[in-house]
């Protein structure tokens, strides 16, 4: 069987921490762009140094990749206005120069205070602005569009 391999971003984060490790665990070669070199990665996890923000960076960790897990977060989760959308970017040009589908996990974020305690797969979310954005972002991203897997949590 072919060796598949995984590029994650957001890695030392709870979903992509928890992607890696089910991706490691599957047999896949798992590669994590993190800004630091002294990033926690789960054994096994090949860190390659980089930033989200930075298509090439971003491009060149992806070569040969089968998937792009997309469970990045702006740092300290501040500055979702200005950072979201070129992070985003960045996955859509790696996807687009390596052929690799790409994997955006959903998370509570999307949901109001007033769905909790228990939220049905049909309960209404909240499109913040940059979010709303992203999903033009997808849409005309590139030709052919890369496959994209959006599960919700």
């Amino acid at each position: 069987m072919t060796q598949r391999t995984a590029l994650i971003l957001g890695a030392t984060g709870g979903i992509g921490g928890a992607m890696a490790l089910r991706l490691l665990a599957g047999n896949w070669t798992v590669r994590a762009l993190t800004r630091s070199d002294t990033a926690r990665l789960p054994e096994g996890c090949i860190g390659v140094r980089g930033d989200a923000l930075d298509p090439a960076g971003v491009i060149a960790a992806a070569t040969g990749a089968d998937v792009i897990v997309h469970a990045v977060n702006p740092s300290g989760y501040r500055g979702w206005e200005k950072l979201v959308l070129p992070m985003l970017d960045s996955t859509l040009a790696a996807a687009k120069a390596s052929g690799a589908r790409i994997v955006l996990p959903g998370t509570v974020y999307n949901f109001g205070a007033d769905a909790f305690p228990l939220i049905a797969e049909d309960a209404p979310s909240i499109r913040a602005p940059a979010r709303a954005r992203s999903g033009s972002s997808w849409n005309g991203a590139c030709k052919p569009r890369p496959t994209l897997a959006m599960p919700r949590s």
